[in-house]
């Protein structure tokens, strides 16, 4: 009984060496070699040095001039360079691994975004699939690099991986979605229809909101929040036809999500193409993004209830649950999004009124 071994050293010569052997068996210098070949003496040189290849012109040459086959010389050119590609992978591999333990892997694995493996090495390749890169310099490049427009955001700085693992799947889901060309009239008209929609229920407002969207050009996609990230919203563009418009209920209350999405429908009408948007606890300190982040905010605040109707109607009190009620059913919307105004602007405290507040959990199957 014999067994056969697939020997794959984790070392490279190159036929170089073997060449200069050769030669030294032959007493034959590298000169006459290079006249017997009709090599110039410079590439005889540079092969047994290790710095030039044994082309297929050369082999046949050297096995006239030698009398070791072609086939030998081929081998040995072949057999170090996958050595050497052996070790670039072996290398990039160490890397990669050590960038795996960057990541919330677990977490990953129970939303079901990444499948699980038997070893580091094909969950890392899982986690290249997920993002779309062939490596973790690429990786590096769109998400890393100095010019990467996440990095404005110092919830991206706090948590990087996580937050691109949150913002990548949602940019996988956006992309499944078939979308209209942007119309930013069309946009606006839809947003006055979802407003409507803040007293229906989520199984019934959250496919109305996406048809809606999809019809002017935005893909509205609901991704659940990543440990670590403290995200609830993001606004990007995949294409200048195409906004990703992306929540993840972080907050969980009616008002924290309407006001975030009419926040984020902000800045995919005001703001530019090039710019991306991710809400979070003090999200930057860039005063340009800080204005652009004020705008939105004051887009959302009147959008849901107009400010001179909140000032005549609502703001001099005194606050009952039935004024409330009365006041948002005249408005037609949800009661939360009055509690949650007048909550945030500290004319109630915040545990005040939180039952008009209706609360969301998330389900999968975006």
């Amino acid at each position: 009984m014999s067994t056969k071994y697939d020997f794959k050293p984790d070392y490279a010569f190159h036929p170089g060496e073997t060449l200069a052997e050769t030669l030294e068996t032959l007493s034959m210098s590298q000169a006459e070699l290079a006249q017997r070949t009709g090599r110039p003496l410079k590439t005889i040189n540079e092969i047994i040095q290790g710095k030039a290849a044994i082309t297929a012109d050369t082999a046949l040459q050297l096995e006239r001039a030698t009398g070791v086959p072609a086939t030998f010389w081929n081998n040995a050119q072949r057999n170090y360079e996958a050595a050497l590609a052996r070790q670039a992978e072996a290398e990039e591999i160490e890397r990669g691994v050590e960038w795996l333990k960057k990541f919330p892997v677990k977490t990953l694995l129970k939303l079901d975004w990444l499948k699980q493996t038997d070893n580091h090495i094909e969950q890392m390749r899982e986690l290249l699939g997920l993002f779309g890169v062939a490596g973790v310099a690429e990786w590096e490049s769109i998400w890393s690099s100095p010019q990467a427009a996440f990095r404005k955001s110092t919830a991206f700085e706090a948590q990087p991986t996580s937050v691109a693992a949150w913002l990548r799947e949602g940019e996988r889901r956006a992309q499944r979605l078939k979308t209209k060309p942007f119309s930013k009239g069309h946009f606006t008209e839809a947003l006055v229809e979802i407003r409507k929609l803040t007293n229906a229920e989520p199984e019934t407002f959250e496919s109305e909101m996406k048809r809606l969207c999809a019809t002017c050009g935005v893909a509205l996609v609901f991704v659940p929040e990543v440990p670590g990230t403290r995200a609830y919203g993001a606004t990007r563009w995949l294409s200048p036809e195409k906004a990703i418009l992306q929540l993840s209920l972080r907050g969980k209350a009616d008002d924290f999500l309407w006001f975030t999405f009419f926040h984020e429908a902000a800045h995919i009408l005001k703001h530019g193409k090039k710019d991306v948007f991710i809400e979070a606890p003090q999200s930057s300190a860039d005063k340009t993004i800080l204005q652009k982040e004020k705008e939105a905010d004051d887009f959302a605040t009147d959008f849901l209830i107009p400010r001179n109707a909140y000032k005549e109607h609502i703001v001099p009190g005194p606050f009952s649950a039935k004024r409330i009620c009365a006041f948002a059913q005249e408005l037609g919307i949800a009661p939360g999004i009055v509690v949650g105004r007048l909550q945030h602007e500290q004319l109630i405290q915040f545990n005040q009124f939180n039952k008009l507040k209706r609360w969301f959990c998330f389900k999968e199957g975006n």
